[in-house]
């Protein structure tokens, strides 16, 4: 800061160290002004004039990108992480947060993101997130416990969000099929007594942070989350989203040509600017522990408990398995392939019963699901790792072939460890190729993570919660 006065230069010069003021008392001594000029600027000039330079380049980024967008309409997804390291090194970042808690069949898991906003078009950009999960799911325990478990759950999100952050971050509850089979008085009595816990978190909630949620949009989240993280959503080319829970699975995937029959099971879905019809069902039933419990249970009589089954290895006995608070004994069936030395599951029988429980319930049947690229988590991956499919921690991919080809291992080895592995292989098999159409040479990516992060149908879900709060600031400041 310069001021003259009577002939004389106040020069003031403040960094985060230190501060000292230079009286310069002989404006016109140039020697002795030249030589404290070059003393200022060795101590402060190369900071100085890199963040300068840099502030410079950053506009220039900017403006000439404003430009080609506006009178050329290219844009491209590489620019952006460009631009925004730029403006993070200039403190122009700005963070949003969010949280969903997942109440599945099987176990609660809450996912918290953390995001900035990108510096060209204000999208969110995922940075970080957090990812916890507690057993069992909400419908095997009463209102008080699952209320304790959500509050385990929900001190783990205030830890990775920062407390400043709280009061504009929005949370969600969202049950899938394990609450949607358990009837309405016991599931609402659940939910109930999580939405208290919720509403006393300090985070934003509406009058539908917690719910059942319907199984469209459970399709359609996880299509969401897998595209955004695959950089798809502004291609010509998303890929399809199979997820297999434990009580329903759902096959969501981009259809544009909609047939008469098909008209209810396509649904516009925003993507930033534009929107996108998905085919999208969730087959409800069809879950990996719902099917196997149907297959084991099949023609069973009034409180029937134990079960003998030919999708089970006969050298398994009275095993104990635990499906929706009811505890059932399973042994394997005995058959004309099995022998004392070699005991093993007939195949084609436990292939038979498992289809009689599958195309049912399958309406509609998947069409041209066949042209897309085909992403599969859940259960499909969780089965894939547990018999070496693929890597454990990186994924991969195979075909509809090699899930047939490894139910048959298992069905012709005796696990008493996994009794279960050969039906599950087994559905999993038919549900590709009988109940969704792919050839057996069809590639079937399976990830738990896509660039470090959960494909869950929890960021899709975010996506939505946030998109309806950004709506409501805009009609309050209209």
């Amino acid at each position: 800061m310069h001021n003259r006065k009577n002939g004389n230069f106040d020069v003031k010069m403040k960094n985060s160290d230190y501060e000292y003021e230079l009286l310069i008392q002989d404006s016109h001594d140039k020697s002795e002004t030249r030589s404290i000029r070059k003393k200022i600027h060795d101590k402060h000039g190369p900071k100085t004039s890199q963040n300068a330079g840099l502030l410079f380049s950053f506009m220039c980024l900017v403006v000439t990108v404003t430009i080609l967008i506006i009178f050329f309409g290219i844009y491209t997804d590489s620019l952006h992480p460009i631009i925004d390291t730029i403006a993070t090194q200039l403190g122009y970042s700005e963070k949003q947060y969010g949280a969903i808690f997942d109440a599945g069949s099987t176990g609660s898991r809450v996912l918290a993101f953390e995001f900035h906003k990108a510096y060209l078009d204000g999208r969110l950009v995922l940075d970080n997130e957090l990812f916890k999960e507690l057993k069992p799911g909400l419908s095997s325990l009463t209102p008080e416990k699952g209320a304790l478990q959500i509050k385990q759950l929900l001190d783990e999100a205030k830890k990775f969000i920062p407390e400043q952050y709280w009061s504009n971050t929005p949370v969600a509850l969202k049950a899938t099929a394990g609450l949607r089979m358990l009837g309405a008085s016991k599931s609402e009595a659940i939910l109930q007594a999580v939405r208290e816990v919720l509403g006393e978190s300090g985070f934003q909630t509406n009058d539908h942070s917690v719910e059942i949620m319907d199984g469209t949009d459970e399709g359609i989240f996880s299509w969401f989350t897998v595209n955004y993280l695959s950089n798809r959503l502004t291609s010509r080319n998303t890929a399809a989203a199979l997820d297999l829970g434990g009580g329903s699975t759902q096959v969501t995937y981009e259809l544009n040509e909609i047939q008469p029959s098909y008209k209810d099971f396509i649904h516009p879905v925003p993507v930033f600017n534009s929107e996108v019809n998905v085919f999208t069902n969730s087959y409800l039933g069809l879950g990996l522990m719902a099917l196997r419990h149907a297959v084991i249970t099949y023609q069973k009589a009034d409180n029937q408990t134990s079960f003998e089954n030919e999708c089970v290895n006969p050298i398994v006995k009275n095993k104990s398995w635990i499906y929706q608070n009811n505890e059932y004994s399973v042994s394997g069936k005995e058959n004309k392939k099995a022998s004392p030395e070699n005991p093993e599951v007939d195949f084609e029988t436990c292939v038979e019963s498992v289809k009689r429980q599958v195309m049912p319930l399958l309406k509609p049947k998947p069409i041209r699901l066949q042209e897309h690229i085909i992403n599969a988590f859940s259960y499909y991956y969780d089965r894939a790792i547990e018999t070496g499919m693929v890597d454990p921690f990186l994924g991969g991919e195979v075909t509809v072939a090699d899930f047939t080809k490894k139910a048959r291992e298992s069905c012709a080895t005796a696990n008493t460890d996994q009794p279960f592995m050969c039906l599950d292989l087994v559905y999993i098999s038919v549900l590709l190729q009988d109940g969704f159409g792919l050839k057996p040479q069809t590639n079937i990516r399976l990830f738990k993570k896509i660039r470090g992060h959960e494909v869950s149908w929890a960021l899709g879900c975010f996506f939505q919660n946030y998109n309806i709060l950004q709506k409501k600031m805009k009609r309050s400041s209209n």
